[in-house]
């Protein structure tokens, strides 16, 4: 397994946003980390409060928004408008072409989010929006299905062959990997250990097909797993 440490990413301080990226990203480069598979971005954002992204265009990418603090108010040409909240998984297929907005939706509180960009599996589709709620329970002690290619299981649709599972652990809890092919761990929060190793907030390890691996929480943790082709 490949360790990914939180220190080694890219940093970016706008004053209003602070951005941490995991991949290569604007003026971040590094031609190591360029992505992972189909993934291409994972980016850890906080944005100061009633601050946010303006109308901006994207176009074929599969872009997954994934609240960790805070209320993230949506806007796009498609006509949705939407604000999620902690919980809350939401993807946008940028297709032939998208214009949107992301803000934070209070005036008073910080908000911190994780956008992840996915490379698609098909180019020049019809561009399209979803977002699903998955409750604390869903998530605690298990790996919840959140996002996947034929949106089985309540996960929102991507069009991609890619299965993105949540987990929230408590302190000892134990979870052995789900069937997985290359996989990559990235840990939102807390602290837990994987084959002997301790990973802890913004960390993350990638695997390789047949690398077996188990999840051990060390404290309450949460963690995103992607399953990738």
């Amino acid at each position: 397994m490949k360790i990914r440490r939180s220190n080694e990413r890219g940093y970016a301080d706008h004053g209003w946003l602070r951005s941490y990226h995991t991949f290569s990203f604007a003026n971040y480069m590094d031609p190591e980390h360029m992505g992972f598979r189909a993934l291409r971005v994972i980016n850890e954002d906080q944005v100061a409060p009633g601050h946010g992204f303006g109308a901006h265009p994207h176009r074929d990418m599969e872009i997954i928004s994934y609240v960790l603090e805070g209320e993230m108010e949506h806007k796009d040409n498609m006509g949705n408008g939407e604000v999620m909240r902690p919980g809350d998984v939401q993807r946008m297929s940028a297709g032939t072409g998208v214009v949107h907005s992301e803000f934070n939706h209070s005036q008073q509180n910080g908000l911190h989010f994780l956008q992840i960009w996915i490379q698609p599996a098909q180019r020049g589709i019809a561009p399209s929006y979803e977002q699903k709620a998955f409750p604390t329970a869903e998530r605690q002690g298990q790996w919840r299905l959140v996002a996947s290619q034929d949106g089985r299981d309540g996960s929102v649709g991507v069009n991609q062959d890619v299965n993105l599972y949540a987990s929230l652990l408590s302190a000892g809890d134990q979870l052995a990997a789900p069937p997985s092919r290359h996989a990559w761990l990235h840990v939102v929060k807390g602290a837990i250990e994987v084959n002997g190793e301790t990973l802890r907030t913004g960390d993350a390890v990638a695997f390789n097909p047949g690398e077996d691996f188990a999840v051990a929480g060390s404290e309450a943790s949460e963690v995103l797993l992607f399953d990738l082709a």
